[in-house]
């Protein structure tokens, strides 16, 4: 059996702030990656690049730092004695799977039904995720205080996108292109939880993201030959280096998650960077506003009722209320 981390898992009250901190970077990332995306005219190709320099960068890590090598030189141990189930080693093809959904679902739902999408499988599944002790932190139990800040996230989200929403009153029509980020977000929650499994094995959240986006990349990479051999290639790659930004973003994150679902669970870290993620838009749409952005009282509400939704979600509660289930060894 590999060596696995001895290392004590995050606190809540330290955890928490780092999440929310990480999540930041998500509006960010999909700003960058959207230029790309314009730039090139090839949304595959753009998620392609952000994985790739992702790669480049996390593999660039893994062998300067000791940590790093230490945690290279775990994988294939871990793997082959099967410390954990090895279509582990898969979780970044759901994130390739969020960058496809981004690609082809944006530009028919817009921006804000497809946040909703993506935040309504991710709280639904985090819930699950935790239940099943699917992550390195073990069982969490269905408590009523945890369903209430799961929906209370969700209406939040939904309160502080709806001025983007505009006259897109026909949602029945929308169904079923809902339905592949609804996905992407529901499988998220099951990446965190594989990710942060193989991290504790690995001793290091840099191998588990190194796995993470070797495998998403190769998605992506056999997605855009696909893609290449029905429609061609886009525009040449830009020469303006932030436009490459968005994998080493990419890199933070996905090793924040990796790192921190241990300690708080997987629905605590999601809710953690779905605030984050609401605060960073709401920051770059006041000092950078793209064009059509909004920033109304709802947006400002919205946002602020979903870091209370957190709040409610972490609150420490009697012992056996409102609960489901076996009873947790702790939050």
């Amino acid at each position: 059996m590999p060596q696995t981390s001895r290392r004590p898992a995050i606190p809540l009250l330290v955890g928490l702030p780092i999440a929310i901190a990480a999540g930041l970077l998500i509006p960010l990332q999909g700003r960058i990656n959207g230029a790309l995306s314009a730039r090139l005219d090839d949304g595959i190709a753009a998620a392609v690049v952000s994985f790739t320099t992702g790669l480049l960068l996390i593999t660039a890590i893994a062998l300067l730092l000791p940590r790093g090598r230490a945690g290279l030189a775990r994988i294939v141990p871990a793997v082959r004695q099967r410390s954990f189930p090895r279509y582990y080693v898969a979780a970044g093809g759901f994130g390739a799977l969020f960058v496809l959904a981004q690609s082809f679902t944006v530009g028919l739902l817009g921006v804000a039904l497809f946040t909703v999408a993506i935040v309504t499988g991710q709280t639904l599944s985090g819930l699950l995720v935790d239940r099943l002790g699917l992550g390195p932190g073990g069982q969490r139990p269905i408590t009523g205080v945890r369903v209430l800040g799961s929906v209370l996230t969700i209406a939040a989200v939904a309160w502080a996108v709806s001025p983007r929403l505009g006259g897109a009153a026909d949602i029945a029509s929308l169904l079923l292109p809902l339905l592949l980020p609804v996905l992407a977000g529901f499988l998220m929650s099951f990446q965190q939880a594989m990710n942060g499994t193989a991290t504790v094995h690995y001793g290091t959240p840099i191998a588990a993201t190194l796995v993470n986006f070797v495998a998403g990349a190769t998605v992506l990479w056999i997605a855009w030959a696909i893609k290449l051999a029905v429609a061609g290639a886009g525009n040449p790659l830009p020469a303006e280096w932030w436009l490459y930004l968005g994998g080493p973003m990419g890199c933070v994150f996905i090793g924040v998650a990796a790192l921190l679902v241990r300690g708080l669970g997987v629905l605590v870290t999601g809710l953690g960077m779905i605030a984050g993620q609401l605060v960073g838009s709401l920051v770059l749409d006041v000092v950078v506003p793209a064009p059509g952005s909004v920033v109304a009282l709802p947006t400002v509400l919205g946002t602020v009722l979903t870091l209370a939704a957190i709040i409610v979600a972490t609150l420490p509660w009697p012992k056996g209320a409102f609960t489901r289930g076996a009873p947790a060894k702790g939050r």
